[in-house]
């Protein structure tokens, strides 16, 4: 009976799966409040009825989506402000963690940048309860900083923001820059290092 029941549990997995991989495809060229369940069913080759043996509504498949774009980030987002090494390698290794995740999940960074301000609002609710998560594991690291001394919680938390903002904005120049030259995707490299470099001259300065 136990591995009857894992078969299932396993079969479901897969077609629960199988939403989130059609949808996220169909959302390349659109917004999830156009994304009809149709749309959906038609692409994974099940009735539409089975739709809702797993999920409750497409804003419901798009907070699933939030969670497998966003949930597994958590270390890197704390690795790109680790307190290893100088200012200068920190950035680069920021840069360089965030360029080779757009280059691997491309769809994913599409998705959340689309719809961090998109038209559904439980899902741009999950994102923004995501990237608070990220700025207080952020600040949490930032805090271990020698740098952090004599700076109180909240404009730690501020900082900490700042630098989430800065890893979508940057995460959204790689994406734009996906299929350019190496010159373009070079630009943006440069580009995001000069915009992290001001953020950390005034973390340098707050104190002052």
């Amino acid at each position: 009976m136990s591995h009857t029941l894992g078969i299932r549990q396993a079969q479901k997995q897969k077609t629960r799966q199988a939403f989130l991989d059609a949808a996220l495809a169909l959302l390349e060229e659109q917004s999830l409040s156009s994304l009809g369940l149709r749309e959906v069913t038609r692409a994974v080759g099940v009735a539409p009825t089975a739709f809702y043996r797993h999920f409750r509504s497409t804003a419901d498949l798009g907070v699933a989506l939030v969670d497998e774009a966003l949930g597994s980030l958590h270390p890197m987002v704390r690795t790109t402000v680790s307190t290893t090494g100088d200012s200068e390698e920190r950035i680069a290794r920021a840069i360089e963690l965030i360029a080779h995740h757009v280059d691997a999940y491309p769809a994913h960074v599409r998705f959340i940048a689309r719809e961090r301000h998109g038209g559904v609002q439980p899902v741009r609710a999950a994102i923004r309860e995501q990237l608070a998560r990220f700025a207080e594991e952020v600040k949490a690291e930032l805090a271990k900083d020698s740098e952090a001394a004599g700076w109180n919680d909240d404009d730690l938390l501020m900082l900490a923001h700042l630098y989430v903002d800065q890893m979508l904005i940057t995460a959204s120049l790689f994406l734009e820059a996906l299929e350019a030259p190496a010159e373009e995707r070079e630009r943006v490299t440069q580009l995001a290092a000069r915009q992290l470099r001001l953020i950390s001259i005034g973390r340098n300065h707050w104190l002052d």
